[in-house]
């Protein structure tokens, strides 16, 4: 065997020939260096594991285990503990509705509505008794129950406003229709048609109702809604109101001792808008109550007499 060995610095070089023992020795280190290495680093990567598998080590595992086990239990509960607060809520909104399909039965009883034309009944079933062992609430059954509710709500509450519509639409026309006596207290002093004239003794036509209580200073209220059209004195009528109530009708109230309102003013049935006086052409304290239907003046006494709505 050779050893060639270079000198960089001054380019020579030198030859060692290997002979005998001195030749094996050096090929044993050269053939044997890589195995010990291998050897050493297997020896190694046992010690490094036997570190990791501790019983120390074992213990901590068991410990992140048990953390996330009970981790996992309380988020069980909490989604539990959600359900019933949901399931709950439910149960509430449920109560709700059958209260408000009673209110809405009644409210339908008590308008003399037609049968069957609001039906607050169903599809709510009369149930009930005790609970004996019940089941908790599925997500799926959660969720149809919620379905369920809402289309009972929405039916309702279309229900409801139609019902509401109605009612307001009736009130309206109660409101309106001219019915009852412009004085609470008092008589008929002078009835519509012909009748003497009180200052020339001739035979005259009274265009309305006079009523009276014997002195001034009574209210005059109005027998239906409306909007105030004249508020002021007026040749003959003397301070009067005229009240017009939509739908053709006109109503007059005159020989005021004081009017309450102004043009433009709304008026509610009932409401006081002038006081009895003796004002324009009058004998003494009364209130002259005139009725127009589409522009024609109409006897009083057939609206006197209603009964009110």
């Amino acid at each position: 065997m050779k050893l060639i060995l270079v000198n960089q610095r001054h380019g020579h070089t030198r030859t060692i020939i290997l002979k005998g023992w001195v030749k094996g020795l050096l090929s044993v280190c050269l053939l044997g260096a890589p195995v010990a290495l291998g050897y050493f680093g297997y020896q190694l990567a046992i010690s490094s594991n036997a570190s990791l598998l501790t019983e120390d080590a074992a213990r901590n595992w068991q410990q992140q285990l048990s953390l996330q086990e009970i981790e996992l239990e309380e988020l069980k509960q909490e989604s539990q503990r959600g359900l019933e607060a949901l399931s709950l809520r439910l149960a509430m909104m449920q109560a709700r509705l059958v209260r408000l399909d009673a209110m809405g039965e009644r409210i339908t009883r008590m308008s003399d509505f037609d049968n069957g034309e609001f039906d607050f009944s169903q599809p709510i079933v009369a149930v009930g008794g005790p609970v004996r062992g019940g089941s908790e609430f599925s997500e799926s059954g959660f969720l149809n129950a919620l379905d369920r509710l809402e289309r009972q709500l929405q039916d309702r509450q279309s229900q409801l406003q139609v019902l509401e519509d109605l009612l307001d639409d009736r009130k309206i026309q109660s409101e309106i229709f001219i019915a009852g006596r412009p004085i609470e207290q008092g008589w008929i002093a002078s009835r519509f048609g012909q009748r003497p004239d009180p200052f020339t003794g001739r035979m005259s036509f009274h265009a309305g109702l006079d009523f009276t209580t014997g002195r001034a200073g009574a209210e005059i209220n109005t027998v239906a809604s409306g909007v105030v059209t004249w508020s002021g004195p007026r040749s003959g009528y003397g301070l009067m109101v005229e009240v017009n109530h939509g739908s053709g009708y006109t109503t007059r109230y005159a020989h005021a001792e004081k009017l309450l309102v102004e043009v433009g003013d709304i008026v509610e049935k009932g409401q006081n808008i002038a006081l009895v006086g003796s004002t324009g052409r009058s004998t003494g304290p009364h209130v002259h109550f005139e009725v127009y239907k589409n522009g024609r003046v109409v006897d009083p006494a057939a609206y006197i007499h209603r009964t009110i709505r």
